[in-house]
């Protein structure tokens, strides 16, 4: 189990087995790189026992607080976490801030406590069965242990066809799930005891005393944010797109960190649409950092197997792509890197944001004439342009909140049961596939700060971090994320929605706050997305990649689909009729787990 996990810790191996139980670490040095540090680690006597995977930012100032009445053998944030499970007990996991998933052992209570971060940066998986509970930070390792079984669960297929991903607690598995984001769980001679919440953000339409008040202390939290997140003992950097939130993050370590700030940007010499490294040299020369470039190709989806693999499982952002080479290339030359993970999900950085929040104003008489209108104009070639935003937009404005935000966002929006087999129909319930969206959309609350909160706790957990955790991990490469500090998030929170989005612009305080800090040329633009140009790839460079693929009758795909759907699809791409591009990459993905799942947990080649 430890062993298909060498990838995410390359440093050293420990274990710890004493009946009845078994703790196993990979080690990824990155604060104290001494022996002192290894893992499994004990507390002075030996009653406790920790595994953990992350990093404590407030672990100084824990350590300060416990200093007197325990002994310290190491330097590690880790150690922290014994001690204070010594005092505080399952409370100590509330006074942790940072990313992390940890599992620790009490030796007397004959109990083993689990815990995962507040954003759920670092993952957590467990099986729970007759006479064995086991746990991991990738499904994968579970999957190696002969007790566990891999029963595929038919009913998250429909699921990753609609959202791209498996919504938490849920996976692939029957019998695997997820310890949520914000929670923790217990196991003991009583049985399972969770998981149980510790901490949920509530966004809302809030207020402050004054509006620059508000920018300078934000300006303060996210300098306090960048700073605790340069304590490491290894190399670290930056990965700078050139778009707001990386910027930011890059401007605040010119000024906190002791040496040169070394950053990394990803781009793509044919496709200017998608390319952001003219910005990205823009804030690299402004702050004078070490800055180092790397252009994708289209021979880069060479990696599908691979990056299924790291994700234990099909994925549907195809951004992970790039985000696995930025990965690749940014370990090459540190071992930890900053990101701006979360300033969209903060601070209201997407158009759609702005699409739910105008649609709950517009009289639906309009709305249906806008519709009628746009649909006789043909579908735009390119993902990007505005007349597929508005035709998108039209096409389902008047359909109530949770139902127009998913077809906005799903993969197979409204046509899912044409492409399943029949035996799969019964999983694509409507009201199943909306649960997510609903628990966080119902309720009290302006229309932007309930969209808010679906995205903290579903897109931002369930496909940005997953996406950022697999791909800086593959490589043995930590990712740390300002915008996701604690005091960041909840004063992102509690901000009135005027400071949050104003006429289609996003992140209104956070870009008040960075004038006279960030170029100009950053502060007004609009966002533009992490991706890479698959639409002209699967026409131009990988057709026969894709017909191979997905068009063999003889693939695993249709034990679960349907053929003909997927021909049409693949047909009213490659024609350029239309760019279906995301669903491409969906199936290429789930095809690619289909094929090679029942080897795992062997490496992908």
């Amino acid at each position: 189990m430890a062993g298909s996990l060498a990838h995410r810790g390359p440093d050293g191996e420990g274990s710890f087995v004493e009946n009845p139980v078994a703790l196993g670490h990979r080690r990824l040095s990155i604060i104290d790189l001494s022996d002192a540090a290894s893992e499994p680690m004990k507390n002075e006597d030996g009653s406790l026992w920790l595994t953990f995977n992350g990093e404590i930012y407030n672990f100084r100032e824990l350590r300060d607080r416990l200093a007197g009445r325990h002994q310290f053998r190491s330097q590690t944030d880790a150690e922290v976490i014994l001690h204070l499970y010594e005092e505080q007990g399952d409370d100590a996991v509330k006074l942790l801030d940072g990313m992390f998933a940890f599992a620790l052992w009490d030796t007397r209570r004959n109990r083993l406590l689990l815990g995962r971060d507040r954003a759920g940066k670092k993952p957590l998986f467990y099986y729970h069965g007759p006479g064995l509970f086991a746990f991991a930070s990738e499904v994968k390792a579970l999957l190696a242990h002969p007790g566990i079984p891999r029963e595929r669960d038919p009913a998250a297929l429909p699921l990753y066809l609609t959202y791209g991903y498996v919504p938490t607690p849920a996976t692939f598995y029957k019998e695997i799930r997820a310890v949520p984001p914000g929670h923790f769980l217990a196991l003991s001679d009583a049985g399972l005891q969770g998981p149980t919440p510790y901490w949920r953000i509530a966004f809302r339409d809030g207020s402050v005393p004054d509006d620059r008040d508000a920018e300078e202390h934000l300006r303060g939290l996210l300098r306090a944010a960048v700073a605790r997140r340069l304590v490491a003992d290894v190399p670290l950097g930056a990965f700078l797109s050139g778009g707001l939130d990386s910027s930011t993050v890059v401007a605040f370590m010119a000024q906190e960190a002791p040496s040169r700030v070394r950053t990394f940007s990803i781009g793509f010499s044919d496709h200017k649409e998608y390319d952001e490294t003219s910005y990205a040299r823009l804030v690299a020369q402004h702050f004078g950092t070490e800055h180092t470039e790397f252009i994708v190709e289209p021979r880069a989806l060479d990696l599908i197997d691979r990056l299924v693999w790291h994700h234990d499982g099909p994925f549907g952002d195809s951004s992970a792509v790039p985000t696995y080479l930025l990965g690749e290339l940014t370990r090459t030359r540190v071992t930890v890197a900053l990101s701006g993970d979360g300033g969209d999900e903060v601070f209201a950085g997407y158009l759609r944001l702005y699409g739910a929040k105008i649609s709950e104003r517009l009289p639906r008489w309009l709305v249906k004439t806008m519709g009628i209108a746009l649909r006789t104009l043909p579908e735009p070639k390119d993902r990007k342009h505005v007349l597929r935003f508005a035709k998108r937009f039209a096409e389902v404005a008047a359909l109530p909140l949770p139902e127009r935000y998913l077809r906005w966002n799903a993969y197979f929006p409204s046509d899912l049961t044409s492409y399943v087999r029949p035996e799969l129909v019964p999983y694509c319930d409507r009201d199943t596939i909306l649960a997510t969206f609903r628990e966080s959309l119902d309720g009290e609350g302006s229309t932007l700060s309930r969209v808010l909160n679906l995205n903290f706790r579903s897109y931002l957990c369930d496909d940005l971090l997953v996406k950022m955790d697999r791909s800086s991990m593959a490589h043995g490469l930590e990712a740390r994320s300002p915008f996701l500090d604690t005091a960041v998030v909840e004063f992102g929170a509690s901000l009135p929605d005027r400071l949050r989005m104003r006429w289609g612009v996003g992140k209104v305080l956070l870009r008040r706050a960075m004038r006279g800090i960030l170029p100009a040329p950053i502060l007004k633009r609009r966002k533009m997305g992490f991706g890479a140009p698959l639409g002209a790839w699967f026409r131009r460079d990988l057709g026969t990649f894709v017909s191979d693929r997905l068009l063999d009758i003889r693939s695993p795909l249709y034990e679960y689909l349907q053929p003909e759907p997927i021909a049409a699809l693949v047909a009213r791409h490659l024609s350029e009729r239309a760019d279906l591009s995301p669903q491409i990459w969906a199936l290429l993905t789930l095809e690619s787990w289909l094929r090679q799942e029942g080897r795992w947990p062997a490496r992908a080649a």
